[in-house]
């Protein structure tokens, strides 16, 4: 039998991401951290191994900052923020629910907004 699975895109569509269908895009919120707030992105959640580059993974680039714990991925070619690895979980990855057709950005003007300014990590 073979699982059902959304697709998403970048911009340009150098990049082709896949998540199994029965996610629920709309149960995405936004963080506030000094990276998240500048690209304010909706994100929804998957474990690691649920989420599959189907397409571009030569095109994806790799950013990092502060702990070096979280990775960020953007396409190269168009700049579209993709997913990445959470630092508060590293069993999962956020995905920009953006990148899925379909989607009404309206949808998420009242998305929670998770506190990653004051991030449990950085407390002494």
């Amino acid at each position: 039998m073979t699982e059902t699975r959304k697709t998403g895109a970048c911009h340009c569509g150098a990049v082709v991401i896949s998540i199994p269908a029965s996610v629920d895009l709309k149960a995405a919120g936004r963080c506030d951290c000094s990276l998240c707030r500048r690209r304010w992105a909706p994100t929804a959640s998957v474990p690691r191994d649920e989420l599959r580059v189907e397409k571009g993974q030569d095109a994806l680039t790799l950013y990092q900052f502060n702990t070096h714990t979280a990775e960020h991925y953007f396409c190269k070619i168009c700049g579209t923020y993709i997913y990445h690895r959470r630092r508060s979980d590293p069993s999962e990855y956020g995905f920009n629910v953006g990148c899925f057709d379909g989607v009404d950005m309206r949808d998420y003007q009242d998305a929670p907004i998770f506190d990653g300014v004051n991030h449990p990590a950085d407390q002494q």
